[in-house]
């Protein structure tokens, strides 16, 4: 790859990124700001140039003092009871169901995830073969771990597979370095990996030679490259020459 090429792919990996949040926390922002409801709550002494942010603000308010309550009633023997109620109701719902359970397992997930959640691991699929799979936090009744093996580029896709303990290498990675690497294709640089450096064709047991591919001659039969090929020339013509 080009020099120039590199680096317009290194700006596009930072510069993307942030276009597509700043472009999703503009949408939530205006979303929040004209909502009819948070308008009753907004004092008629606020400017108006700063409503947009003041309804914002409220939202948020609003927001987090509704959570606080709900959290707080679910600490109830009532609150666990209409919880069990909800989720019962929602359950014989069949398209609903999938996207509450996917959810509210994601949000478990996020807010209350273990240590082992938060780690990346290798595991040897095939001999000499690792792939980076994350552990979920869970076993199997006959001691395995559970873990998620995402494909990439896309991560929303994987495996969900059970795994002898002693089969786990730890990575020393956080879910974020782990995670880009899967994202990027193999393609990012993390902290703990050695930086990777392109081939450089003329190097290395699979190089070209005048005389074939590697180390096998063009003629069918093997050789070591240049050396050994020269050396089989000379013994040919010493041979026919006697």
């Amino acid at each position: 790859m080009s020099t120039w090429k590199r680096d317009f792919a290194s700006g596009l990996i930072v510069l993307a990124p942030l276009l597509v949040l700043l472009l999703v926390l503009r949408w939530i922002y205006q979303y929040i700001a004209s909502i009819p409801l948070i308008e009753g709550l907004q004092p008629e002494v606020i400017p108006a140039p700063l409503e947009p942010v003041s309804r914002v603000v409220i939202a948020f308010a609003v927001f987090a003092t509704v959570v606080l309550a709900v959290g707080y009633f679910m600490r109830t023997t009532l609150g666990r009871l209409a919880e069990s109620a909800v989720d019962d109701t929602i359950n014989r719902i069949p398209a609903l169901r999938v996207v509450y359970n996917a959810s509210k397992l994601a949000i478990e997930t996020a807010i209350s995830g273990t240590d082992e959640l938060q780690s990346p691991v290798y595991i040897e699929t095939w001999p000499g073969i690792r792939m980076t799979a994350f552990r979920t936090g869970k076993k199997t009744r006959d001691g395995k771990i559970v873990l998620f093996m995402p494909t990439a580029p896309n991560i929303t896709t994987g495996f969900v597979i059970e795994v002898e303990p002693e089969r786990i290498e730890e990575t020393g990675e956080t879910v974020e370095e782990g995670m880009t690497r899967v994202l990027s294709a193999g393609f990012a640089e993390s902290a703990h990996q050695v930086p990777v450096h392109e081939e450089n064709p003329g190097e290395g047991d699979g190089a070209d030679t005048a005389d074939g591919f590697g180390h096998v001659r063009t003629d069918g039969t093997p050789g070591d490259g240049d050396g050994s090929a020269a050396e089989g020339r000379g013994s040919a013509s010493s041979g026919s020459g006697e």
